[in-house]
């Protein structure tokens, strides 16, 4: 069985959802999530797995609470995980607290076979051995096995009730160690707003915010480790760029608000063809006439205009995308397909790395299939975000250079 080829070389699977809608339509979308969750899981049989969630418990989280609990208890117990028999699960479930509440969620699973794996206290600054399932909740700030922080309310100040922020953990399996850090950047308040500078101003703040990011992880506090940064990065498609490439042909009507003169509407129409409505833009309208464009070749033609990983280029490796943008999905189970017309679809969701990660990746000349960065669920309704997944191997003894668990290690 492949598991057994963990002494040569160690399955890895990271997962990232924005999880926001299940809570609300549970016995529908819960259940498809699990299932094409589970497929993944069955189909690349990896030795330990790192699950990020974001938007856990959904917009009203406090009602939801009921369906969180269900939902964790489902994936430590189902029978298609029942070979990890250790967990670490941690919900930031402090939804009273304004200061310090991210909604992130990072679920963590070592399978049996796998021996050799510790996780890294913070605070003693030791590695210590994995055993068991445990579940950590409530207030994380507490928690030494992971740094959490939610970003300042002035990075984004017009979202009053902003719950982003990142989870941050860290691993040694087989002397190879690594950061996982669990991300969610800000969104696009309006798309009149995105639409007015190239880049947005909603770009930058994202720049900001994940440059913090990466300056937290790589300061003098602890040792420098490889890293993994996966979640919802809320990257979005130059707006500007965009609406002037699906519309070179088109006239623009400008529709204001008869008390204010505000910009409430953008209205693009053909030229000629009976000026057909082309694209019309409101703040939280999208509406393209032809969402063909984002899935044929899974929407490649768009890559050109996905430019806000480039600020990191020194920092950060991304794989090739070979999937279509993962937001903004239809939220009815019966169009898995479908794109919402709330904003221009954008490859949100990702599985980012340093560069000295990318070196542990183990690559293989006969087998391409052994590195896949792919999104789940491509047919079915998994909420209006398709997670997103990167499964590869670690070879043994790849990461001895950087760190040496053996002098730091705490057995328990």
């Amino acid at each position: 069985m492949a598991m057994k080829a963990a002494a040569a070389n160690t399955g890895i699977l990271l997962v990232t959802a924005n999880v926001g809608s299940l809570f609300d339509d549970p016995e529908n979308l819960q259940k498809n999530w699990l299932r094409e969750f589970y497929q993944v899981v069955h189909t690349h049989k990896p030795h330990f797995m790192a699950l990020h969630c974001q938007e856990f418990g959904g917009k009203n989280y406090e009602a939801s609470m009921s369906h969180v609990d269900k939902f964790v208890k489902e994936l430590l117990s189902s029978d298609a995980m029942k070979d990890y028999n250790r967990a670490r699960v941690y919900l930031d479930e402090n939804f009273k607290s304004q200061e310090h509440f991210t909604a992130l969620g990072s679920f963590y699973f070592l399978h049996e076979s796998l021996k050799n794996i510790y996780q890294f206290d913070f605070k003693a600054k030791k590695y210590k051995k994995v055993t068991g399932k445990e579940i950590y909740s409530d207030t994380l700030e507490s928690t030494p096995m992971l740094e959490k922080e939610k970003f300042p309310q002035d990075y984004f100040p017009e979202c009053k009730w902003s719950r982003k922020g990142f989870i941050r953990t860290r691993w040694c399996i087989t002397d190879c160690a690594f950061d996982l850090v669990n991300i969610h950047l800000f969104h696009d308040a309006s798309n009149l707003v995105a639409w007015e500078t190239s880049p947005s101003v909603y770009s930058e703040i994202r720049h900001k915010a994940l440059g913090y990011v990466l300056d937290r992880i790589i300061d003098q506090r602890f040792e420098r480790v490889s890293y993994f940064v996966f979640g919802d990065f809320n990257f979005r498609l130059d707006a500007k760029a965009v609406v002037e490439t699906l519309c070179t042909k088109a006239t623009m009507q400008t529709v204001r608000a008869a008390d204010t003169n505000e910009v409430v509407k953008l209205i693009f129409r053909e030229s000629d063809n009976d000026r057909k409505v082309m694209l019309q833009l409101e703040k939280k309208l999208f509406d393209y006439f032809n969402q063909d464009v984002f899935r044929d070749n899974n929407g490649t033609a768009l890559l050109e205009f996905d430019k806000e990983l480039s600020f990191f280029t020194d920092r950060l490796y991304e794989l090739d995308i070979s999937f279509p943008p993962s937001y903004p999905y239809s939220e009815d189970c019966s169009q898995g397909m479908q794109y919402m017309n709330t904003r221009c679809p954008a490859w949100c969701d990702r599985i980012l790395m340093s560069h000295s990660a990318k070196e542990l990746i183990l690559k293989s000349e006969n087998d391409e299939k052994l590195v896949v960065y792919d999104h789940i669920g491509p047919n079915v309704c998994m909420g209006d975000h398709k997670p997103v997944f990167l499964s590869f191997r670690i070879a043994a003894g790849a990461g001895k250079p950087i760190a040496n668990v053996h002098k730091c290690c705490v057995v328990q």
